[in-house]
């Protein structure tokens, strides 16, 4: 277990440098606040699959469905979709659903959960490959019923997604305006930026605790040899259940934020790749290890977001005569970057230290 005290200089840096970061990046434009707001909601996105990868062991590609389950439960219960679809419904509720963020956040979890838990189910004998083409399908088959469930009856309104979202509003605080203090603003983008800081705290406390307790032993257990933790007496069946429903948790939540944070929600925003990429944030910042996850959720997100930047800044298109698109260009180098960081440091950015030291020392 570290000791905090010894680097308790350190996270009080830390935790002011957090704060004051929106702060000044917003006099470089709320875009770079925007890049840290989605930083930090795939830092959630990561720490909560690192629960099921990381801790369990259990590969999981189609992660991205709590998330898309957490975002269009939000955009349903906090828009006028369902009133302007269903008169019956208007007739009870005829400006839409205002739901509190306080019922839709526990919702989004506790529906993310149960889903979790459903799709453990039938993999609980599945391994490796197997397992992640099934929770590959179970993801792809979330995006496709979203896409197609405008007809015959009109929930998810389809490939059109759902518009009108409510931004979140905590005890009076409109987050989706900006605040002014005096003659100094914080902008909407800012607060939305502290909001989800105090939400990946809370999964950092809330992961940390889960790794040290009994728990997160089994879970481990089970990762490293699962018919050894079964004849030590560990019921591996529910253990896997457990991983699977509390890693999507924290993707039901990070989807009803995303879409509290965006005003809209649609498939597209849940697809393969999303998966994918939240698999190798993991991977590429170390697998189990929650400073290397979070190193590794900030790069792979903000990363792609600058390098834009820079091919805007520069116009790439001008100076090679329209030969090189920077879209291309910008996929090609975050590919490469993940290459040599994968073939330099194997077991990633920010490896836990104590992991593969009984294999070392064989």
């Amino acid at each position: 277990m570290p000791n905090f005290k010894d680097h308790k200089g350190a996270l009080i840096a830390s935790a002011v440098l957090l704060l004051l970061l929106p702060l000044a990046l917003q006099y470089m434009g709320n875009f770079w606040v925007r890049i840290a707001d989605t930083a930090l909601l795939y830092v959630l996105l990561a720490l909560g699959l690192n629960i099921v990868v990381g801790y369990a062991g259990l590969l999981d590609l189609g992660y991205v469905a709590f998330f898309a389950i957490g975002a269009y439960m939000y955009a349903l219960m906090a828009s006028p979709h369902l009133s302007d679809t269903f008169a019956w419904f208007a007739q009870t509720f005829p400006d839409g659903l205002h739901s509190s963020i306080w019922l839709i956040v526990p919702l989004a979890a506790l529906l993310a959960a149960v889903l979790g838990a459903l799709l453990g189910a039938p993999t609980l004998r599945l391994r490796g490959d197997y397992l992640a083409i099934v929770t590959l399908g179970f993801g792809e088959i979330i995006r496709v019923f979203l896409n197609n469930l405008d007809h015959p009856v009109n929930i998810t309104n389809g490939p059109k997604g759902v518009g009108q979202i409510e931004s979140i509003s905590l005890f009076g605080l409109n987050l989706g305006r900006r605040l002014d203090i005096g003659d100094y603003s914080i902008s909407s983008v800012t607060l939305y930026y502290y909001l989800f800081l105090v939400l990946v705290v809370f999964a950092v406390i809330i992961s940390h605790r889960l790794e040290l307790s009994r728990i997160g032993r089994a879970w481990m257990a089970i990762r490293e040899d699962e018919i050894a933790a079964k004849a030590m007496g560990i019921n591996t069946r529910n253990m896997k259940l457990l991983a699977f429903a509390m890693g999507a948790t924290f993707g039901g939540v990070s989807g009803a934020m995303f879409a509290a944070f965006q005003g809209f929600v649609s498939p597209e925003s849940f697809a393969l790749m999303e998966s994918i990429m939240i698999v190798a944030m993991v991977v590429l910042g170390g697998i189990g290890h929650l400073p290397g996850v979070i190193l590794g959720a900030v790069l792979l997100s903000a990363l792609p977001e600058v390098l834009r930047w820079v091919s805007g800044a520069l116009d790439l298109q001008l100076l090679t005569g329209g030969r090189l698109d920077p879209a291309i260009l910008r996929q090609l180098l975050i590919a490469l970057a993940m290459i040599v960081i994968m073939l330099m440091r194997p077991r990633g950015l920010w490896p836990a230290p104590e992991h593969g030291k009984a294999l070392g020392n064989r």
